[in-house]
């Protein structure tokens, strides 16, 4: 079979400082940007890459109680609800960048048990970003 990732979703609580993480610190390209306020859904990816992110309004499924979207909220502001696994040859230099310009370190470059090295941030939303050394 043929198949690819087209599109992975994160949740966003704010479409600016999602933007402001992921276009403007990581250089990511916005490829779409639909709706307005808080109801927007963002789309941003690596330029050149086949597969990309789209930041969304968190607990949009129709049906959710009150009592679901209050977890999902509190989910997302502890950093357990939505994450991302990204790579580059360079950690060392990304996380320099990252840290310098106020991203949220959750790890500094560690060097796994299981063989990786790799380091953690929030974005905006809360959203783990885990980037390894490829």
């Amino acid at each position: 079979m043929d198949i690819n990732i087209h599109a992975t979703f994160l949740p966003h609580t704010d479409p600016d400082a999602s933007l402001a993480f992921y276009r403007d610190l990581l250089g990511w390209e916005v490829r779409a940007d639909v709706g307005q306020g808080t109801m927007r859904w963002i789309t941003v990816a690596p330029a050149g890459s086949a597969s990309s992110v789209v930041l969304e309004p968190p607990a949009m499924a129709e049906g959710l109680t009150d009592a679901q979207k209050t977890a999902i909220a509190e989910m997302i502001e502890g950093g357990s609800y939505g994450y991302i696994q990204l790579s580059t040859p360079d950690l060392e230099g990304v996380f320099d960048k990252l840290q310098a310009n106020g991203a949220d370190v959750v790890q500094e470059p560690t060097d796994q048990p299981w063989g990786a090295r790799d380091c953690v941030f929030r974005d905006p939303a809360g959203n783990n970003v885990r980037i390894i050394q490829s």
